[in-house]
């Protein structure tokens, strides 16, 4: 019986990191800004202390469940799509 042959590592890693870090960190911060506008009424420092601590635990989650993806194009797609909505709810929130 021959050893099962491992899979070969995917190519499009270095996309999908960057995908995770950098788009990640923007969500990370758009989250952090939303989070800030919906607690108006806490206190600034508190509500400092809370937008954050918001942002590492979104970060890496995002960065770490990039790998999910089934390509880097994908990733790149889904999570700048999800920064335009997050952003442009944020600037149309703050419009009106």
């Amino acid at each position: 019986m021959k050893p099962a042959k491992p899979a070969p590592i995917r190519r499009d890693w270095i996309s999908k990191s960057l995908a995770g870090v950098l788009l990640g960190f923007a969500l990370a911060m758009g989250a952090s800004a939303a989070l800030a506008a919906l607690t108006a009424g806490i206190p600034l420092a508190t509500r400092s202390q809370l937008a954050m601590w918001l942002v590492p635990p979104v970060w890496l989650g995002i960065a770490s469940t990039v790998y999910f993806f089934a390509s880097g194009l994908r990733a790149w797609i889904w999570l700048g799509g999800a920064c335009a909505l997050l952003y442009g709810g944020l600037f149309f929130a703050k419009a009106i």
